[in-house]
């Protein structure tokens, strides 16, 4: 099942996303290709509060496709949306498919264009974490072999691919469009202060936390760890639940360990971003979240068992495991926050300067003939 608005336009490109992420990421892509982009939506995040909301705040019109695969696990999402944009490619044929980052819809796209003989144009390509127990390691590793041009936000993804048998001019570097993303968002000095007001916050007085990922959702004494360390964060906690999140809660039997917390629901990216340029640090097992964290200069805990963002670990985060260390980092950056913000704001972020989505589409216009 899938709901379409308009076929796609001459010399069109394809975007084929599914979930807040993507949504945030492409959107200089989808803006800079202009009337060439149609925008597919898979429909892995299919909650309002994680997916249109996006597209309202960024100024960009609604998908032209949608597709139904939220609900269902792994492969039925990947094996749903082959089927649909499968269909789809055979009756519309872009002259390029763009994908971005490492999720089920990333997959999806890459395998449907590849085979239809479409260009695959991989946007934030060569992420490694080299951990074989993330789904998104596979998907990462499939899309990028599968890619025409590869996008590699930095020189370690560069090598990254290097090593995999995949460079020339296939990859190129282009930085990450989550820093355009990041200052395309960021609510003013005036609104951030009105929006610490509303709920009560000071600056550099609370933290705010994510946690969404499988890792710490699916496994219940993770998430009691997780919890159980929020309470001994040494100022309160903004905690926006993503529906997961809520779900493993209400499903472990946990839902005491939310009294005392700041529990939201999802939030806009406008509002996230808002909160988390003032906040003493940040607790997240995000991927995103570790790198707007370099633009925003904020320390981040990130609670994971790996990353594939290593060049936020050199200075703007700290990689620990559900337990006390969480709570240990956070002391020990309390009592010097002041002078580690400072050393933060000082610094560039590892993910470029901000023209990503520029360099991307200037690429696919040379190279597949957009324009």
């Amino acid at each position: 099942m899938h709901q379409e608005i308009a076929a796609i336009p001459d010399g069109g490109v394809a975007v084929v996303l599914g979930t807040r992420p993507e949504i945030i990421k492409l959107a200089g892509v989808i803006a800079e290709l202009g009337p060439k982009a149609c925008v597919i939506h898979t429909g892995q995040h299919y909650d309002t509060g994680l997916s249109d909301v996006f597209f309202t705040e960024r100024g960009l019109p609604a998908p032209r496709v949608r597709f139904a695969v939220g609900g269902a696990g792994r492969g039925g999402q990947i094996g749903a949306g082959l089927t649909s944009l499968d269909e789809w490619f055979a009756r519309h044929r872009p002259v390029a498919v763009v994908v971005q980052g490492d999720t089920n819809a990333t997959v999806t796209g890459a395998l449907a264009a590849n085979a239809r003989r479409i260009p695959v144009v991989h946007v934030e390509a060569g992420l490694r974490s080299f951990d074989k127990t993330m789904p998104e390691e596979y998907n990462r590793i499939i899309t990028d072999h599968l890619s025409d041009l590869l996008c590699a936000a930095t020189e370690g993804n560069v090598e990254n691919l290097a090593r995999e048998g995949i460079g020339g001019a296939a990859v190129i570097r282009t930085g990450n469009t989550v820093v355009e993303a990041v200052r395309a968002q960021l609510p003013g000095r005036h609104r951030r202060r009105a929006l610490l007001a509303r709920r009560g916050l000071v600056p550099g007085g609370y933290a705010l936390v994510t946690v969404h990922r499988p890792e710490n959702t699916d496994d219940a004494a993770a998430l009691r760890t997780i919890l159980t360390e929020l309470h001994r964060l040494p100022c309160p906690v903004v905690l926006p639940l993503h529906p997961r999140t809520l779900g493993a809660v209400r499903r472990h039997g946990l839902v005491d360990l939310l009294d005392g917390l700041g529990v939201t629901g999802p939030l806009g990216s406008a509002e996230f971003l808002g909160l988390a340029a003032h906040a003493a640090f940040l607790v997240s097992d995000s991927g995103g979240v570790q790198e707007e964290c370099t633009v925003l200069k904020r320390p981040l805990i990130v609670v994971r068992r790996s990353t594939e963002r290593p060049e936020a670990m050199q200075d703007f985060a700290v990689l620990v495991s559900p337990g006390p260390l969480i709570s240990k980092t956070a002391a020990e950056w309390w009592r010097d926050l002041p002078g580690l913000h400072r050393r933060l704001a000082a610094l560039e972020s590892p993910f470029g300067a901000g023209d990503a989505s520029r360099r991307i589409v200037a690429e696919i216009a040379r190279r597949f003939g957009t324009r």
